[in-house]
């Protein structure tokens, strides 16, 4: 039995659901050891599944005899981002895939191709259709979609290192599959190498002939260029003319040296004459043999003329005989030096005609090798196409020997190696019974502990009511939408009450002895007229009000003035018009053809193209329409977003609904907590509480009685005409 009434405010009791929960402890223990239970034989009745991993690193591999720079040159791509996922999915593709397979047999193995064996369930979903038929799909199809489910590869995050996982019920075909497939994956590498070396050896092989030819035409143009304008090479990088002027150069050069010297001996041996100087220390005569002999000649003779001094007289014969010779002596010795500077006067003279003649030639090499010159740029162009040819041709030739020489598999190992090879498991990966088993009692017992907690709330034993002293304030929306505090034990004003059959009987009764019009009161003192219903809504938290009017048009003009009489006291209203007759739209708006609820609902017009002010209040409408009521019924589920929108945008939202039933309104809306709006012009106690047990019976409490309606009739025009 719930502890308290249902018009008291109610708190949760922690204390009561703590107890309920420890009252019932071996309820829920047994619960929860039963779950474990159950997950413990579930485990156990799962086959057990293994998992293993083998671990690739991506680096580049060259052969022992290759070239440590061209390994790193080639290290730059393959240690990016993009190359490790390309080479992730080269581990996943079909290809490789297919060849494990063939390698290892698995299309003989069960465990690959289960949709052979089938299952009831399996059978039962394709009858209905829920599943595809796996027999539909080829055998090698479902076994490589097997492999697949079982196959995991990635990159270890932050590294050059791929990781290869398989599950399997067998645990050695669990680690054999991930190592064949990286042995696989090893080979093809390799293969896709020794390929590539293949392939350039084969394209290098006529390119390498076809240089050939090319570079012995280069050449020979070369040559023949040379021997046509005769630009012969003497030591390989100076033509003939060129050394020719050269070798003149220093033919005159070393000309003009010489007869600079004989010059310079001429004159010597003539200072030596002409000053009576001994000549014994120039080297022209020094180097003369007769001289040489005179020399010694005249030498012995004054040795005897300075022996014979001693002893004989100066007129003695000897002596003048020995004088005479010695004179006759000198007197060649003369001779002998003026035949020396003849000698070295007759070198300066050739060796000046030697180097005008020098200087001759040198100007007409000198014409010869201007004209070379000109005939050289040719020359250069034709041998600097020789020399690309040429570096072309090595180039090729020296790629095509690496080629060759890597033609050997051994010789292309792959860009990868493995670093970690897959072992047999001896635990199993799934399913791991402990945590299941912890899992499931936590579980277990949580949900135990919620569903008594539950219990405990909804029967309302865990309920406990709130003291009027605890209550502070109470919180009341005002016609703005904003929250006002209202002091406890303050009631809210009492425009218009929710109404039952006693308190209209005694409306009816205390209106009768007042029908006299002298006494009858202002119709704003009626609790049931349109200003207490405005200001009953205007109090109200919901901001949706339906408005039923059994009797047809004048309930719908009440409904209208009180939208009006919202509207003038502030507030943000807007009536929707979903009457049959179209009578709140002949009332409100300007044109009586505009778009309105029907045409939105049809999907003619756009939810901003209905709504529509009132040509007399601030309010606003959204008309009846255009389109085809009945076509727009199909689509009247729609209106509940509507609805909700527009409650969003005012502060109420009326709905007109003519003579509508309780179907209709449940229709509009599916939230109960609405102001249902009974409009009765004039009172009619049994069609009241027909309406009221019929709405409340739906669960639409909140039912309110709005009679009168004259003001909006008096404002319509089309009623003055009438």
């Amino acid at each position: 039995m719930s502890r308290v009434a249902s018009d008291q405010d109610v708190d949760i009791d922690l204390g009561q659901l703590a107890r309920a929960v420890w009252a019932r402890r071996l309820r829920i223990l047994s619960i929860t050891a039963l779950g474990a239970a159950v997950a413990f034989a579930g485990a156990k009745m799962i086959s057990p599944q293994y998992r293993s991993e083998t671990r690739l690193l991506i680096e580049p591999r060259a052969p022992a005899f290759a070239n440590t720079q061209t390994t790193d040159a080639n290290a730059g791509p393959l240690l990016d981002e993009l190359n490790i996922a390309s080479q992730v999915q080269l581990l996943q593709s079909a290809d490789l895939i297919k060849q494990v397979i063939s390698n290892l047999k698995l299309y003989n193995l069960p465990e690959f191709d289960d949709a052979a064996n089938g299952s009831a369930l399996g059978d039962i979903l394709v009858k209905l259709h829920l599943k595809k038929n796996p027999l539909e799909n080829p055998p090698e199809e479902r076994v490589i979609d097997a492999f697949t489910e079982r196959l995991q590869v990635y990159q270890v995050p932050g590294s050059r290192v791929i990781g290869i996982t398989f599950t399997s019920k067998d645990p050695k075909l669990a680690a054999s599959i991930p190592n064949a497939m990286a042995q696989v994956y090893l080979a093809v590498q390799s293969g896709a190498k020794l390929d590539s070396n293949s392939e350039a050896t084969r394209w290098l092989e006529p390119e390498i002939d076809s240089l050939r030819q090319k570079v012995n035409e280069a050449e020979k143009k070369v040559a023949d260029y040379r021997t046509t304008h005769g630009l012969l090479q003497t030591n390989g990088t100076t033509t003939f003319p060129a050394q020719q002027l050269n070798d003149i150069s220093v033919e005159l050069t070393r000309v003009r040296t010489d007869k600079a010297n004989a010059e310079a001996r001429a004159q010597a041996v003539r200072n030596a004459l002409s000053s009576g100087e001994a000549s014994d220390t120039l080297p022209d005569i020094m180097s003369s043999q007769s001289i040489q002999r005179l020399k010694a000649t005249e030498s012995g003779l004054q040795s005897q003329i300075s022996d014979l001094q001693t002893s004989l007289l100066n007129n003695h014969p000897r002596l003048k005989s020995l004088r005479a010779q010695l004179a006759d002596i000198r007197t060649q010795i003369r001779q002998e030096t003026q035949k020396i500077l003849a000698s070295i006067e007759n070198e300066t003279k050739v060796a000046d005609l030697r180097a005008k003649e020098l200087e001759q030639q040198s100007d007409r090499l000198q014409a010869n090798s201007a004209k070379a010159g000109e005939d050289e740029v040719g020359l250069n162009a034709l041998e600097r196409e020789a020399n690309a040819q040429r570096q072309l041709l090595e180039t090729y030739l020296v790629r095509y020997r690496e080629a060759a020489s890597r033609a050997d598999r051994n010789s292309s190992p792959a860009d990868a190696r493995i670093v970690s090879k897959a072992i047999e498991q001896v635990d199993p990966y799934f399913p791991k019974v402990v945590p299941i088993v912890i899992v499931a009692a936590v579980a277990t017992f949580i949900m135990s502990a919620i569903v008594i907690m539950l219990s405990e709330l909804f029967s309302g034993r865990a309920l406990r009511p709130v003291e009027p002293r605890m209550i502070e304030d109470r919180v009341e929306e005002d016609g703005q939408g904003n929250a006002a505090p209202i002091p406890a034990g303050t009631a809210p004003t009492p425009a218009a009450k929710l109404v039952t059959p006693s308190m209209l009987t005694a409306a009816i009764d205390d209106e009768e002895p007042e029908a006299e019009p002298a006494e009858e009161p202002p119709v704003d003192e009626n609790e049931f007229s349109v200003s207490s219903v405005a200001t009953y809504l205007a109090d109200s938290r919901a901001p949706l009000a339906v408005s039923i009017s059994p009797t047809g048009d004048n309930g719908s003009a009440a409904t209208v003035a009180l939208a009006r009489l919202l509207a003038d006291d502030g507030r943000r209203v807007i009536l929707i018009d979903m009457t049959g007759s179209g009578y709140p739209t002949e009332l409100m708006a300007e044109n009586p053809e505009a778009l309105g609820v029907t045409d939105l609902l049809c999907g003619e017009a756009a939810f901003g193209e209905t709504i529509h002010g009132d040509r007399l209040s601030d309010a606003h409408l959204i008309p009846q329409g255009v389109s085809d009521v009945r076509r727009a019924m199909r689509g009247v589920d729609r209106l509940s977003l509507l609805l909700d929108a527009l409650s969003s945008a005012y502060d109420i939202v009326l709905v007109e609904c003519g003579a509508a039933d309780v179907a209709g309104v449940s229709r509009l809306t599916r939230s109960k907590e609405i102001e249902v709006i009974l409009s009765l012009p004039e009172i009619d106690e049994s069609a009241f509480v027909g309406l009221m047990q019929n709405f409340q019976s739906a669960g639409y409490e909140r039912v309110v009685l709005m009679s009168g309606g004259e003001e909006a009739a008096m404002r319509s025009p089309a009623r003055h005409a009438a």
